[in-house]
């Protein structure tokens, strides 16, 4: 084991933690035209979206997807913009903790736990009637759109295991 005091942040003693696993493959490289068109879709995708609403939707649905390696850019994203340690922290509690959040937040957060958690096979009305009266229909289209696409990088990057902890904010498009 190594120590990742700096890494890790962590301020006391020496901590040993476990290794980092090793990516399944770089499938940005072998893949390239995807990769491309996604980072595409991305920027489309985000057009129109509030910033601050979009890292929260970015982070909630990869706390949902189990992905590390979008959490850590998407976590170090949000604080480097301002937003505050407590809301990021409540977020994976967030229907224990709504006063964090404004209604027009908990109801792009519902959509998005909606849209990325599909067991029931459908998105609720409820859920979707609430967002359609915080959004206008472009700005709903819009917030889907960012949704869906962070639930497909959250697939890339759980299905290769993306290794998380080394991104540092501003190092993606």
């Amino acid at each position: 084991m190594t120590s990742n005091k700096s890494t890790h942040g962590n301020t006391a003693a020496d901590t040993s933690y476990a290794p980092e696993h090793t990516p399944r493959l770089p499938w940005a490289k072998l893949a390239p035209e995807v990769y491309k068109a996604m980072v595409r879709l991305d920027a489309a995708a985000r057009q129109g979206v509030d910033p601050t609403l979009l890292e929260l939707v970015k982070i909630r649905a990869s706390q949902l997807n189990h992905c590390a390696f979008c959490l850590d850019m998407h976590t170090k994203d949000a604080l480097a913009a301002g937003e505050s340690v407590e809301r990021v922290i409540q977020l994976s509690a967030w229907e224990e903790s709504q006063h964090f959040y404004t209604e027009r937040e908990l109801a792009a957060i519902g959509l998005t736990e909606a849209v990325t958690v599909l067991t029931d096979g459908f998105v609720p009305d409820e859920v979707y009637e609430k967002a359609a009266k915080h959004f206008d229909e472009s700005e709903l289209a819009q917030l889907i759109a960012a949704i869906t696409v962070i639930n497909a990088w959250n697939r890339f990057g759980v299905t290769t295991r993306m290794v998380p902890g080394h991104y540092q904010p501003g190092d993606h498009t």
